[in-house]
């Protein structure tokens, strides 16, 4: 399939149909994050109808820098791959003071990973790919230039009063997803408020077509020649296009700053004399960090930036909504089918809340970094910033912008403490880490391609398999847990089981083996966002049932698992 100009394309309106009065799940806002959970809600099972007061996809490249994990997310539901295929992929940073670089980083410095840290993608072409892969979807109706102008709710669920071109309609759901933005008029309509800080200064953004023989890494300057003073970056995008972000200060005129004639040299000084180039897109922008107090009102809940929002160093804004979508899909899924109670919703809320917090505080961090409002924050900048070209201490200092990471459960309630030791970065809360594997026709595959999205119970076998005894115990718990999908991860040496019951994979590196702390064997219970829900050393079917009822908030008379010291 050729490329289209999603920045042109006009989606087809349609007036509301009969069926659309009643609905079970609605959500508004077709942006990333809104199509994102139409499709993974489409995917396990349910019809969904999502409405958009717009029917353009966005313009300029907006967001375009998406993480490893969003990645990870989207090859779940079908899109990744078609992300990297077109997406700019990277690893390494750079970062300059005045006329010189002082570091550099490697943000995946670890091979054996499917997915590179990031790749940058302009969100036209995400949105496009996303919102392509909704219309050929059979469980997802799409409507738009339908705008909700009214919204209610009560022990039925909610009510939307919807405009059209049309007239006007309700529309009646069980479950209400407002992903409509940082200006969200469903959160406004219920009368709650996103609070926190708004930044005062100002910055430009340039979309600039040109061929230039530049290595794909993402370039920060601190005081440069060019643009004395402030501060300046630089990412590559497909199509030969390149973003530059120029500070510019709080005084300075949007209006006036956004003409070409004002632009365009500034991107000169930059990049010299004998480079051509033509601009695609320009914008002026100043941001703030802020967040409601709670996402979830009732029947309502809200996901990426209608819910919170952050500066944009960092790429935290859209990467943090993927997985905000991520981490409501499989939860509500669960409520509507009546596997889990309500209370799972609420966690929702607690888990995507520490993570807006986490998002909040190294976003204002960057951006004080970036931005000094003091002479003496500026010295300390500055004198970091010289020596953190021979100092490594120095280095953990610089903050251009700390890049998104996913956010670790640590404190969750769905969580079951470790009894036994461990070392690693698989603790509870934390999301799976991938490798390379091998399935039994000899195929080679990626570990997170094993995870359909629903309860993993990983056996890993190093050097020999659980009795059968064991194995029997799981088969029976899988049985009457229908939620639990199970697998056997055998080291490289390991001869496979004959007659197994449970499918088996090969960890053909030894990666796995290492990344989970699984030498000598180890069983993780992994949750449907791919986040661990418990571990232990040895297989116990008793112990992985007390995990899974509390990873679904189910009532328990079981105590919890104390944690080793």
């Amino acid at each position: 399939m050729g490329d289209i100009d999603y920045q042109t394309l006009e989606l087809p309106y349609q007036p509301p149909q009969a069926h659309d009065h009643r609905r079970s799940l609605v959500v508004v806002g077709a942006g990333p994050i809104g199509l994102t959970l139409a499709l993974d809600m489409a995917e396990r099972g349910h019809d969904v109808l999502l409405i958009d007061d717009n029917n353009h996809l966005s313009t300029g490249s907006r967001a375009i820098c998406f993480s490893k994990r969003a990645l990870d997310i989207w090859d779940r539901i079908g899109v990744g791959q078609r992300m990297v295929d077109k997406g700019v992929s990277w690893n390494i940073g750079k970062v300059f003071f005045r006329d010189s670089q002082v570091w550099q980083f490697d943000l995946l410095p670890e091979a054996g990973h499917r997915r590179p840290a990031f790749i940058n993608l302009q969100q036209y072409y995400c949105e496009g790919y996303l919102y392509e892969a909704a219309a050929a979807h059979p469980r997802i109706s799409m409507r738009w230039k339908h705008k909700a102008v009214a919204v209610s709710q009560d022990d039925r669920g909610v009510t939307l009063t919807v405009s059209t071109p049309d007239g006007s309609y309700n529309l009646e759901c069980d479950w209400l997803l407002a992903c409509d933005g940082a200006r969200s008029s469903i959160r406004k309509m219920i009368g709650q408020e996103s609070r926190g800080r708004v930044f005062h200064d100002r910055f430009l953004i340039a979309d600039v077509k040109m061929e230039l023989d530049y290595p794909p890494e993402r370039w920060f300057w601190f005081d440069p020649p060019f643009h004395r003073n402030q501060s300046v970056l630089l990412h590559s995008q497909p199509d030969n296009v390149w973003r530059v972000d120029f500070q510019l200060g709080w005084n300075a005129d949007p209006v006036e700053e956004a003409k070409p004639e004002n632009v365009m040299p500034r991107i000169r000084a930059l990049l010299g004399n004998d480079i051509e180039f033509t601009l695609e897109w320009v914008s002026v922008y100043t941001f703030a960090c802020e967040r409601m107090e709670r996402f979830r009102h009732g029947k309502i809940l809200f996901a990426g930036d209608s819910a919170y929002r952050v500066s944009p160093f960092g790429a935290r804004g859209a990467n943090s909504g993927v997985e905000d979508a991520d981490n409501l899909a499989w939860k509500l899924d669960l409520v509507m089918r009546q596997e889990a109670p309500d209370a799972l919703l609420d966690t929702y809320c607690d888990e995507r809340g520490v993570a807006a917090d986490e998002n909040i505080m190294n976003s204002s961090r960057s951006t004080d970094f970036i931005t000094p409002k003091s002479e003496i924050s500026l010295l300390f900048r500055n004198m970091t910033l010289t020596l953190a070209k021979e100092h490594p201490f120095a280095r953990s200092l610089v903050n251009s912008g700390r890049l998104s990471r996913p956010v670790t459960y640590t404190h969750s309630c769905l969580n079951t403490p470790d009894r036994d030791l461990f070392n690693g970065v698989a603790v509870p809360g934390a999301p799976a880490p991938d490798g390379p594997i091998t399935v039994a026709d000899a195929t080679q595959g990626w570990w997170l391609s094993q995870m359909k999205g629903r309860f993993l119970v990983a056996v890993f076998c190093e050097t020999h398999y659980p009795d059968a005894t064991k194995l029997d115990a799981l088969k029976a718990l899988q049985a009457a847990q229908p939620l639990l999908d199970v697998v056997l991860v055998a080291g490289p040496w390991l001869a496979p089981l004959t007659q197994a019951v449970f499918p088996m994979l090969t960890d053909h590196e030894g990666l796995l083996l290492q990344r989970y702390d699984a030498h000598g064997g180890a069983v993780y219970l992994i949750r449907p966002d791919q986040h661990v829900a418990a571990r232990w050393r040895t297989l116990d079917a008793q112990a992985i049932e007390q995990s899974l009822t509390r990873a679904l908030a189910r009532p328990t008379s079981t105590a919890p698992t104390k944690a080793s010291t």
